[in-house]
């Protein structure tokens, strides 16, 4: 089966600089401008169905991407983005003036990241690769979308492509309405076969 990983559009706060998490923030002009185009350019698959993670900019996202089947989108928990709990909605810049450790971890040591309140990015993963593997399992010989968040994508492909914990911000960077192609194997395996909008060679 063939599964479409896309990335919400542009919000408020990845304009701002904030930390996001699952706490709602919204699209942007920009964002919404950017699912619009991205609904455009995938006109042409044929989704048998839809997953969307529940958040605000997620579900924005996806109404924009299909604005004629507001019906047929289901809406997963386990599709959220990391829990980043005391971070979320702080400022960037804010973080790592009070807690550099946190922040350096964050963005540079995600494998050290291990916050009171906060979703461990090992944890991430597991989440990740769990749920997709489950959906991939049921749906398998369909196409299949999943609207979700950046590390989320991230943590997955990252797993499924043989890596490591502290590589997961390694290049491509998953920007926003990023679009990622991956086959699910009779053998249960996954092939990436685009990744942030660029194909992989075989």
């Amino acid at each position: 089966m063939e599964l479409h990983l896309f990335r919400h559009g542009e919000t408020d706060w990845n304009k701002a600089g904030r930390f996001q998490g699952q706490d709602e923030s919204r699209l942007t002009e920009k964002g919404v401008l950017q699912a619009k185009n991205l609904g455009k350019k995938i006109a042409g698959i044929e989704f048998h169905k839809i997953y969307c993670s529940p958040s605000l900019r997620t579900k924005q996202t996806a109404s924009y991407m299909w604005p004629n089947l507001p019906n047929d989108i289901e809406y997963m928990d386990t599709l959220m983005e990391i829990n980043l709990g005391p971070l979320e909605g702080q400022l960037y810049q804010d973080v790592e003036k009070n807690d550099p450790s946190s922040h350096d971890h964050f963005f540079n040591k995600p494998h050290l990241f291990n916050l009171k309140g906060a979703e461990t990015f090992a944890k991430l993963t597991n989440r990740a690769v769990t749920t997709i593997t489950e959906i991939s399992i049921e749906k398998r010989n369909q196409t299949v979308a999943i609207v979700s968040h950046g590390a989320f994508i991230k943590a997955f492909l990252t797993k499924i492509d043989g890596k490591e914990i502290h590589q997961i911000w390694d290049p491509p960077y998953m920007d926003n309405c990023a679009h990622n192609i991956v086959v699910f194997k009779s053998d249960d395996s996954f092939q990436i076969i685009q990744i942030a909008g660029v194909k992989r060679s075989p």
